[in-house]
């Protein structure tokens, strides 16, 4: 079984950074695929960027901004230029050759 963690979410003004990290335990497959989305309230889940095998994809809303990397069983989520509309609780998600595993989210705010 997979559990993930995340962690560094909070308040933060617009232009601001905050850095999210997601701890990975149990069995980890080193080529599965490990990223992050976002739900804002009243909206849908969305990808934001993800990361397999060194490669990493990132959604055009944050292309410039978001820094995704990952070390062993931790990704994390490096984010930059903060924006109101960033605001959401964001999800680490992993999926590979044992299933699709979810963290329990951490609550990013972005606001003056």
């Amino acid at each position: 079984q997979v559990q993930l963690v995340e962690s560094g979410g909070g308040l933060v003004q617009p232009g601001g950074s905050l850095r999210l990290s997601c701890a990975g335990s149990g069995l980890i497959f080193s080529s599965a695929t490990m990223g992050w989305y976002r739900q804002a309230p009243g909206r849908q889940r969305e990808l934001v960027a993800d990361i397999k095998d060194g490669r990493t994809a990132y959604a055009d809303f944050v292309k410039g901004r978001f820094t995704i990397s990952r070390d062993k069983r931790t990704v994390y989520l490096q984010m930059n230029a903060l924006k109101p509309e960033d605001t959401a609780a964001y999800y680490c998600y992993l999926q590979g050759p044992g299933g699709s595993f979810w963290g329990q989210g951490t609550q990013v705010t972005v606001s003056s």
